[in-house]
């Protein structure tokens, strides 16, 4: 990271409202336990922790015209984007503790238009085993947190696409997925017709990580804002049991550390999200430690045995 590496900004969102399983609400409180606040403070970062924001309760209904709660999800996706761009706007860079990945599209869209507004390039890293593409038409579930990259992109009900005033909130070609290895048939069709840039694992298994991440990462410059989009099941369930939609043949702990190093490398980082921790799945809050050990990647802490 850049010496100027401004105040970190923990904006807790306790929300499972997009998730097809309940607990991911508890994820704000699995990564303070976790100690993320002063593993950050152990690097020499200043951290300020802003609680949780308040939201409609999950009222746990069926789908309707193919989403589940969207009004809900609407209300805390505003929640989500006036916390991060009021924290963009002190020049902090915002953490939002999830809470499900819908909560994406709230915070992607507050940092597109902070990007506008201030002249930079956005560029985003999703890292996930999903594409979370799908609409209201080919969804299998309804579920919103299958949804937030079509909603960022456009695709979806105006309370979600035009958050933020404007539609679409990002370019397809700002974003690059790593690690997918889950995406639903008619979702597919749609990650084609709009070109998203996606490292599949078979694409990592083929070429390794550090090349997938040096593409993903290609054309960064000093005027670029790089937001990481970190759900937790980016990683192979192995290492990491507690999210509620598992998926085998993911990255293992080495694959996942050399991500979050080269990230830190770019010195580029202005905003993150961690989501779909689910302390209902977990085993003693063993993937919220690795969460934060990963995060302590992301903010410079090497296992590299060399002096810069």
């Amino acid at each position: 990271m850049t010496v100027d590496t401004p105040t970190i900004a923990l904006i807790g969102v306790p929300t499972d409202i997009g998730a097809g399983h309940r607990g991911a609400s508890m994820g704000p409180e699995a990564l303070r336990v976790a100690g993320i606040a002063d593993a950050l403070r152990s690097h020499g970062l200043d951290v300020l922790d802003y609680g949780n924001l308040q939201g409609p309760v999950n009222p746990w209904q069926a789908p309707s015209q193919g989403y589940r709660h969207l009004p809900e999800v609407a209300e805390w996706n505003r929640l989500t984007m006036e916390a991060v761009s009021a924290s963009l706007a002190r020049g902090e860079l915002p953490i939002v503790l999830g809470g499900d990945h819908c909560l994406g599209i709230g915070s992607i869209t507050a940092v597109a238009r902070h990007c506008r507004d201030t002249g930079k390039k956005l560029r985003i890293l999703w890292l996930d085993a999903h594409a979370d593409f799908n609409t209201s038409q080919v969804t299998p579930s309804g579920n919103i947190h299958g949804m937030p990259v079509a909603c960022l992109c456009g695709l979806g009900p105006d309370e979600l696409t035009q958050l933020g005033g404007s539609k679409p909130a990002i370019q397809p070609e700002e974003i690059r997925q790593i690690g997918i290895r889950s995406v639903d048939i008619g979702e597919k069709r749609l990650v084609h017709r709009y070109g998203l840039d996606i490292y599949d694992m078979r694409y990592i298994d083929e070429v390794g990580m550090k090349r997938s991440l040096e593409e993903a990462l290609e054309g960064l410059d000093e005027n670029t804002h790089l937001h990481v989009s970190f759900d937790v099941d980016f990683l192979d369930p192995s290492i990491a049991p507690g999210v509620g939609t598992t998926v085998l043949g993911g990255p293992n702990y080495r694959e996942a550390q050399l991500v979050m190093e080269m990230i830190a490398d770019t010195g580029r980082l202005g905003s993150l999200d961690i989501v779909e921790l689910n302390p209902a799945f977990d085993e003693h809050n063993k993937t919220g430690v690795l969460a934060v050990d990963l995060v302590e990647s992301l903010f410079g802490k090497s296992t590299l045995m060399r002096i810069d």
